[in-house]
């Protein structure tokens, strides 16, 4: 079963040296992708995924971050570079799991 979500955050990046860019998925959303998707989450609460930003689309996965209780979505710096995304910026992602 594949589910599509749509959803807009702010782009920010990890505190160590070459730190790792993320959207954090918004808490209603990544509740129900949970409940949903539990029984599919690999180790760390890794789920595979399709994200698309902007005309970029890539395979990816999300991970459950426990303190902030909602998934995280990694930007890796391809997308970054070529849709021309920047730190805080609000973003617009879709996502098929």
């Amino acid at each position: 079963m594949k589910i599509h979500y749509q959803f807009s955050s702010k782009l920010w990046k990890t505190a160590e040296a070459g730190g790792w860019y993320f959207i954090t998925l918004p808490s209603e959303l990544s509740k129900e992708i949970r409940e949903i998707f539990k029984t599919e989450e690999e180790g760390w609460g890794r789920l595979k995924a399709t994200a698309k930003v902007g005309k970029t689309e890539w395979q990816t996965a999300i991970w459950f971050d426990t303190k902030k209780n909602a998934y995280l979505l990694p930007i890796k710096s391809a997308v970054r570079k070529k849709e021309k995304l920047a730190e805080n910026q609000e973003i617009k992602a879709d996502l098929c799991i």
